[in-house]
């Protein structure tokens, strides 16, 4: 599933249709336009030229000499540029390129970019309002994931996968960050001390970087780990199984406070 890594894969991905001026938009999923008409993304796109190619959080940002363009890639969403796709597979998607899970595609004065989405989870959105994100996870800060966990009795997990507080972590991110720096999911987001949110911070942002060095969300430590009755990477105790937040989490009762 894409997260904050593979979305900054894209994004450099993206970089070659800088110049490029759009031609047509034969392709836009109904489903992924949140109530907008196909007819009218297409009255706004055609003829404009992209001018640079952003990230935040999940989002891709596609800027042009109009509004920017938001591509969001929902769970089994692959950008495929120029007919070429820098990841292949996703974690927990399909393994090939079906032309019919293209969900929206652009095509240029010269070359297309696609969107191709089994589970038609992700979207567009023309001039995405960036204030409803919260910090990019790949350089939060101590003071904003503070502000971010606030004092919420909600747990630390859910706080840390609401985009809206922290941009860019998913499922597998959360699991590794918190595994890495021994809090338990299921904890409360405010109930974290100073010292432990300065810990957190440190260990999103370390463990951003390795993975984005080892290629991908999926590479963490405790990756291997995730399947029932596996034991912890760490120091071999049971891993426990659970849902917190709403998603399927694993965690080591012995090193997870």
């Amino acid at each position: 599933m894409p997260e904050l890594i593979e979305i900054e894969t894209y994004r450099r991905q993206a970089e070659p249709v800088v110049g490029r001026t759009i031609a047509a938009v034969p392709t836009l999923d109904p489903l992924g336009l949140r109530g907008v008409h196909p007819e009218e993304i297409r009255a706004e796109l055609i003829g404009l030229t992209v001018t640079a190619a952003r990230r935040i959080g999940k989002l891709l940002l596609l800027d042009t000499d109009g509004p920017t363009i938001g591509l969001r890639f929902g769970m089994t969403g692959r950008l495929i540029v120029d007919d070429s796709a820098e990841i292949d597979r996703l974690e927990y998607g399909a393994n090939r390129d079906d032309r019919a899970w293209d969900r929206t595609v652009v095509e240029f004065d010269r070359g297309s970019l696609r969107v191709n989405d089994p589970r038609r989870l992700g979207g567009v959105e023309l001039d995405p309002d960036l204030a409803r994100l919260g910090a990019d996870a790949a350089s939060i800060t101590d003071s904003a994931l503070a502000s971010a966990l606030g004092d919420s009795a909600a747990t630390l997990k859910s706080r840390l996968l609401d985009q809206r507080r922290v941009a860019g972590l998913g499922n597998l991110l959360v699991d590794e960050t918190l595994w890495r720096a021994g809090f338990d999911p299921r904890r409360a987001a405010g109930g974290l001390t100073a010292a432990e949110v300065t810990r957190l911070a440190a260990t999103i942002v370390d463990t951003v970087a390795d993975l984005t060095q080892r290629g991908g969300s999926h590479t963490g430590d405790l990756q291997p780990a995730r399947e029932r009755g596996a034991s912890c990477p760490r120091d071999g105790a049971p891993l426990d199984r659970r849902t917190v937040g709403g998603r399927t989490t694993y965690l080591c009762p012995a090193h997870q406070r």
